[in-house]
């Protein structure tokens, strides 16, 4: 499918794996100029490599999107190397604090909602002033089943994304009439670094490999995924790439679910 997004610039945060970096190589495909940023500078670094685009596609620029000198650098280094982005997609996230309510401290509610929450209002605010100036924009911003479904052991993760959730359809009401659209896509236990380090956990605790973590978390915890399995990065990617383009021209203030039905609710 054309996107009819050629020659335009995109940011993609959490792009040195999973969801993020398939959702850069597809928009590279397409012909769009990505600037790809995550926090660690050598795991970013051989991310870009993998995605084999020359210096006048791609830019790489580490970034811890949680300090504000960070994400005014990016904004710098974009400008500087392949222009202002009018595409942007927020991928950057973390678990962060897991436990029942009553086990989690002020840190690991702070750490969680300032990562993958604050990080999200601190990139949007940063780049959206471009946009508003081009009259035109695309901002994705990654949530999650959890957002409205929320599992009793990582209340921190599901409420900070219920919280973007909530910034996707405040931004949507706020800028799309200036031709800046904003939506949320939400996927549920996709393969990512995150699941496995989450599975790789269950295996240990449960002295089972990874397959069978897999297998019983789905049958225990994620009874409504009907397809059975977790779901590809590119899976999600193609979601987002819609909504980059000019395809979704008429899409704004949506949240696109990509959990295999997981979400137990219409």
């Amino acid at each position: 499918m054309d996107l009819g997004i050629t020659g335009r610039t995109a940011l993609v945060t959490g792009g040195d794996s999973g969801i993020g970096w398939h959702t850069a190589r597809l928009l590279l495909d397409e012909g769009v100029r990505v600037v790809l940023t995550d926090q660690d500078p050598q795991a970013l670094a051989e991310a870009a490599d993998r995605l084999g685009a020359g210096p006048d596609a791609l830019t790489a620029r580490a970034a811890d999107l949680t300090r504000p000198a960070d994400v005014d650098a990016l904004v710098a280094h974009a400008r500087a190397t392949l222009g202002d982005p009018t595409v942007l997609v927020h991928a950057a996230g973390v678990t962060g604090a897991q436990g029942l309510f009553h086990e989690i401290d002020d840190d690991g509610w702070q750490q969680t909602l300032e990562i993958d929450l604050l990080a999200a209002v601190r990139v949007v605010r940063a780049f959206l002033p471009a946009m508003r100036t081009a009259g035109w924009g695309r901002v994705v911003l990654l949530a999650s089943e959890d957002a409205v479904q929320p599992y009793p052991d990582e209340l921190p993760y599901c409420a900070a994304k219920a919280g973007i959730l909530a910034l996707s359809k405040g931004l949507s009401a706020t800028y799309s009439g200036e031709g800046v659209l904003t939506n949320a896509v939400s996927p549920a236990f996709v393969e990512t670094p995150m699941t496995d380090a989450m599975m790789e956990k269950r295996a240990a605790e449960r002295g089972t490999d990874l397959d069978e973590a897999v297998r019983s978390f789905l049958a225990e915890e994620r009874p409504h995924m009907e397809l059975g399995r977790r779901g590809r990065p590119e899976e999600v990617a193609a979601v987002i790439g819609f909504l980059c383009s000019e395809r979704a021209s008429f899409v704004t203030g949506s949240n696109y679910r990509v959990d295999a039905g997981s979400v137990a609710t219409i």
